[in-house]
């Protein structure tokens, strides 16, 4: 393999992060100095100095606007992400986060996990909005981290995807994992981590179509990645591969996608469901395309 694949997959970090310790000299193979490109061979002596550690991640509390608190018992606080908003902080991120707006709203969660994330059981990309829950009890981190790891959480979304999916409604079954090239992306590749979704077209277009989504399994990205490997991407996502012109038509600035449903078993007992209404963006551009096709 290349070094920069190689030494990420060995050590966990980006390719881009040992490109970088590659062109400083801090990788070498036998002795000498290793460029990204160049290949590792079996039987060769690794010398890598990693940078010094950073600091850890701290939370801030600050109000973040537009993020509403669907339900908060003792266990668990459900919330309505909005957009632009990451759900903990992490390296390159100055934006809000979910964690620092519970905080700032009086908000006590488990003390469970990493500092920066701790009490979180799940994620939602800064660019999705929509239901996601977050555990206030020790107790709940426990079974709820168990409920997401074993799959028994239904997490349902709505999609706007271009074209019309065929057939319309079906499961995409296929491995997830960085995208070879750019290390921001993810996509489909051989050997990846398996990962399912099942769809059904919830209403159609001439352009688009609504969809309703439900995970099997919850890969980063998941649901814009496999939309896009069977040439149907998010409206608005030009990430991976949306059409930058349908895109404007309906004022998108990112991909059309909200995680619309959250049910699970409540840590005290008993099935629980909750959900989120579409965000004016997203709202504006469905009607935009309802208007368009009447």
């Amino acid at each position: 393999m290349r070094i920069d694949a190689g030494l990420s997959k060995l050590l966990g970090l980006s390719r881009n992060a040992v490109a970088g310790l590659a062109e400083a000299g801090d990788v070498l193979v036998d002795g000498s100095p290793a460029g990204k490109s160049d290949r590792l061979m079996a039987g060769s002596w690794l010398e890598i100095t990693l940078p010094a550690a950073e600091q850890p991640l701290q939370v801030v509390a600050v109000p973040v606007e537009g993020m509403k608190i669907l339900h908060q018992d003792d266990d668990i606080v459900v919330i309505d992400k909005p957009i632009g908003v990451a759900v903990h902080p992490s390296p390159g991120w100055e934006g809000p986060t979910v964690v620092g707006g519970l905080a700032a709203a009086g908000v006590q969660i488990a003390t469970s996990g990493a500092a920066e994330r701790q009490g979180v059981v799940h994620r939602l990309d800064a660019g999705t909005t929509g239901v996601m829950v977050v555990a206030k009890s020790e107790h709940a981190y426990t079974v709820l981290k168990r409920a997401f790891k074993e799959r028994t959480v239904e997490k349902r979304y709505h999609a706007v995807v271009q074209g019309l999916p065929d057939p319309s409604r079906g499961t995409i079954d296929a491995p997830i994992d960085r995208h070879p090239r750019h290390d921001y992306k993810f996509a489909v590749v051989t050997g990846g981590k398996p990962s399912i979704t099942h769809y059904q077209t919830v209403e159609a277009f001439r352009a688009a179509s609504l969809i309703d989504v439900k995970l099997e399994t919850g890969r980063t990205h998941q649901i814009r990645v496999h939309f896009s490997a069977i040439k149907h991407p998010c409206v608005g996502d030009l990430t991976y591969g949306a059409d930058p012109v349908l895109a404007r038509r309906l004022a998108m600035t990112r991909q059309w996608l909200h995680a619309r449903s959250l049910s699970f078993e409540h840590p005290s007992g008993g099935w629980v469901q909750f959900e989120s209404e579409y965000p004016e963006d997203l709202q504006s551009a469905l009607d935009e395309l309802r208007d368009q096709d009447g």
